[in-house]
C-alpha cells in the first residue's frame, strides 16, 4: 500500500512539473483595422491637462520672432524664379558654403533644390521657427557633390525643359527670344565646358528625387548633416528683414 501511495506522489509530481513547464508562445494571427479620428471622440481633461504644459513650451518654442518679413514670399510669384526659391537657395549657399570649405577647402559654385520642396509660403510679419517648420517641414540635408560638366549642361537642359521654377543660386540661365539656351554663368564667370562644378543639394534629390539623375554622375560626395530646416533658422535668427526678390538668375531675352 505503500508503494502504491509513492508511487501516485512521483505521478502527480511528474504531471505538476509539467504543467509548470514554460510553454513557448507562437504568433499565430495578426489583426489590424483602422481608427478614425473625428470630432465624435471626447477629449479627456485630464489627458489635456498633463500634456498642457508641454504643448505651451513647444508653442512658445516654435512662434519666438527670429525676422520680419515686409511682405508675403511664395514660390508662386514669378515666371522663371520666385522670392521663396531664390530665399532659400540663397540661405543654403550662405549657410553650407563655411561648413564645406571648412571640410574640403573648396567653396560651392551653386545650389540647386527642388520647386516642390517648398511646402508654404512665408507670410507677411513676424518669421518664426514654425515658419521655418512649414516651409520645409522635411528632414532633408544639405549634401554637396562635385560634378562634371557634361553633367551639370544636362541639368540645365532638364531645368529649361522641365519648365517649373526650381530654386537655384549662384547659377544664371539666360534664354533667347524661342527659349533656346543662350547662355550659362557660374559665379558671374561663363560655363566653362572642361571644368567640374561643386553643387550643393538636397539628400532627395541627390537620391533621383523629381527626376534629377544626373546626380548619379557624382565624382564624390559630401554630406553635412545639415538640414535644410535648419539652415533657414540659422539664416532668420542672423537677419532682421526677409525681403528676397525675383532676379534675372534665370530670365528670357525679348
Amino acid at each position: 500500500m505503500n508503494l502504491r501511495i509513492k508511487h501516485f506522489v512521483a505521478f502527480v509530481t511528474f504531471l505538476t512539473l509539467l504543467s509548470c513547464e514554460e510553454k513557448k508562445q507562437k504568433l499565430y494571427k495578426i489583426e489590424a483595422k483602422q481608427l478614425q479620428i473625428v470630432d465624435t471622440i471626447v477629449e479627456l481633461d485630464s489627458i489635456n491637462e498633463f500634456i498642457k504644459p508641454y504643448t505651451q513650451s513647444i508653442n512658445a518654442f516654435l512662434d519666438k520672432t527670429l525676422a520680419y518679413a515686409p511682405r508675403t514670399i511664395t514660390k508662386e510669384d514669378g515666371k522663371y524664379n520666385t522670392s521663396a526659391g531664390n530665399l532659400i537657395a540663397d540661405i543654403i549657399i550662405e549657410q553650407a558654403n563655411p561648413i564645406y570649405k571648412k571640410r574640403t577647402g573648396k567653396e560651392i559654385d551653386f545650389v540647386l533644390l527642388n520647386h516642390g520642396g517648398i511646402r508654404s509660403a512665408i507670410s507677411k510679419g513676424d518669421v518664426n521657427i514654425r515658419t521655418a517648420y512649414e516651409v520645409m517641414p522635411f528632414e532633408n540635408t544639405i549634401v554637396v557633390v562635385e560634378l562634371p560638366a557634361k553633367s551639370v549642361m544636362n541639368m540645365i537642359h532638364y531645368l529649361i525643359k522641365s519648365k517649373r521654377k526650381h530654386p537655384f543660386s549662384g547659377l544664371q540661365i539666360v534664354l533667347d527670344k524661342e527659349s533656346n539656351l543662350s547662355s550659362v554663368n557660374v559665379k558671374e564667370k561663363p560655363f566653362d565646358q572642361n571644368k567640374n562644378y561643386i553643387v550643393a543639394t538636397s539628400n532627395y534629390l541627390l537620391n533621383g528625387g523629381d527626376q534629377m539623375n544626373f546626380f548619379e554622375d557624382r565624382l564624390n560626395l559630401v554630406d553635412t548633416d545639415y538640414k535644410i530646416r535648419n539652415a533657414m533658422i540659422d539664416y532668420f535668427i542672423k537677419k532682421d528683414t526677409i525681403a528676397p526678390i525675383i532676379d534675372n538668375r534665370f530670365m528670357k531675352l525679348n
